[in-house]
């Protein structure tokens, strides 16, 4: 009876969020698990086939969802958390939205992006089949802390679940070292050759997480990711299977994994990694991936994932909440040859993390290219993002508090394409806007 009302009274928090403007993807389970604390552990009992966890600190909601975008186009029920409520109480969400009021639910997959630092929570009412871990870089400092802290969090979640398999990074030593665990079967994905320039990017995770000493590389790609070896203990990057090569990051992107041609209309080499952990999680569970581009047709990103408005010229909005995140979203804008103009949004809300020390860690430098017509800076913490590009020798053009003012000044200039770059509490506001002036995704 618990469980039927935490259910009732779920859905009914859901349409009333709805009525007055909210996307409801988390309070409603937030309450519910009041009424039934073990609302989540009844997802076991709802999947025939398996589920599929993704953690990690960037891409995990691209990754989660073209996870079950691939089930769906071959048929499958798939329980998914896709606006990314990704701790507790959002999975509950979930999962009493699927439900019929009687409590009933059969799907064939899970799919759920795990927040890192609750997966020994929902592990304690979850046992997936299959754990996907994408990268580990410092994010909300006041909130994680250094990496090490949340790489002993994973770790104390892996324990919980017997007989686990991994899908992990394999060019990212962070994420390597989960595969050593006693309970768990490790397969690891990896992009075996030179793409990028090696330039002085900011290594995050450069020492060995087993003897502590600085590991040496053969190449990376960026951050801590890449062909990594300690000459000290000899960790090293493992034997890679499933293997990225002969990569173009021309439009459309091409590449081949294990062989298999691959052609993506992503932006974005970062991308590149996300598609490939899916592509790992489906074969490790026992799905065919002969037709994988083909399975990914149909999926639409969420918002911010370099989402594309049409406003008379290209808007493109991109989330980007941490030193790894920009540093790759800033790459991402230099690729592309138009004239254009950029906006950057930063907020200190408590989803975004109050420190914004991090903002020194962001090669900043590297925006001011020659194609760069316009720079505008906004967001609550216009003047530090400001005060930030001072020291790197980047003019601001522009500074504001007001997003739509920033918007309308970019399509009045000769740019051919405006990105906006934000951190995450700028970013649903920012979509408001750029809807409201016209905007068509």
């Amino acid at each position: 009876m618990r469980k039927l009302l935490a259910i009732w009274m779920g859905k009914a928090l859901t349409i009333l969020g709805k009525i007055i403007g909210k996307k409801s993807s988390s309070s409603p389970g937030h309450y519910a698990l009041k009424i039934c604390p073990n609302l989540v552990g009844e997802l076991g009992k709802c999947v025939s086939k398996g589920i599929i966890v993704t953690c990690g600190t960037n891409g995990k909601t691209t990754t989660n969802n073209l996870m079950a975008s691939a089930l769906e186009s071959k048929g499958y029920k798939v329980i998914c958390n896709k606006l990314g409520a990704n701790m507790l109480s959002g999975i509950a969400t979930t999962l009493l939205q699927e439900m019929s009021v009687f409590g009933r639910l059969k799907a064939d997959y899970a799919c759920l992006e795990i927040d890192e630092a609750y997966t020994p929570i929902v592990f304690d009412y979850v046992k997936p089949d299959v754990m996907v871990v994408t990268n580990l870089f410092r994010d909300q400092l006041d909130r994680y802390g250094e990496i090490d802290i949340t790489s002993d969090i994973i770790k104390r979640a892996i324990k919980k679940v017997p007989n686990l398999k991994l899908v992990l990074n394999g060019d990212d030593p962070l994420c390597v070292q989960f595969g050593h665990a006693e309970n768990a079967r490790a397969f690891y994905y990896g992009i075996s050759e030179k793409v990028l320039p090696q330039l002085n990017d900011t290594k995050e995770g450069r020492f060995c997480p087993v003897c502590g000493e600085e590991q040496h590389y053969n190449y990376y790609h960026y951050s801590q990711l890449g062909d990594f070896y300690c000459p000290h203990c000899g960790f090293k990057r493992p034997e890679i299977d499933f293997d990225v090569r002969n990569v173009s990051l021309d439009s459309p992107m091409k590449f081949t994994v294990n062989g298999q041609p691959m052609e993506i209309n992503y932006k974005g080499f970062y991308n590149i990694y996300n598609l490939i952990a899916v592509y790992g999680a489906l074969d490790v569970i026992g799905e065919s991936t002969d037709d994988f581009a083909g399975l990914l047709t149909g999926y639409k990103p969420q918002i911010g994932r370099m989402q594309e408005y049409n406003m008379g010229k290209p808007v493109i909005l991109s989330l980007s909440k941490n030193p790894a995140g920009f540093n790759q979203a800033i790459a991402t804008v230099n690729t592309d040859k138009r004239k254009k103009d950029v906006i950057i949004a930063i907020n200190d809300k408590a989803n975004d993390g109050r420190d914004v020390s991090w903002l020194w860690d962001v090669d900043f430098d590297k925006i001011a290219d020659e194609n760069l017509n316009m720079l505008t800076t906004t967001g609550i913490r216009v003047y530090d993002i400001s005060l930030r590009f001072k020291y790197s020798d980047v003019t601001v053009d522009y500074m504001t508090n007001d997003m739509a003012e920033a918007v309308k000044r970019c399509l009045k200039t000769d740019s051919e394409v405006v990105y906006v770059l934000v951190n995450y509490t700028a970013l649903y506001s920012t979509e408001a806007v750029l809807k409201k002036l016209g905007g068509e995704a």
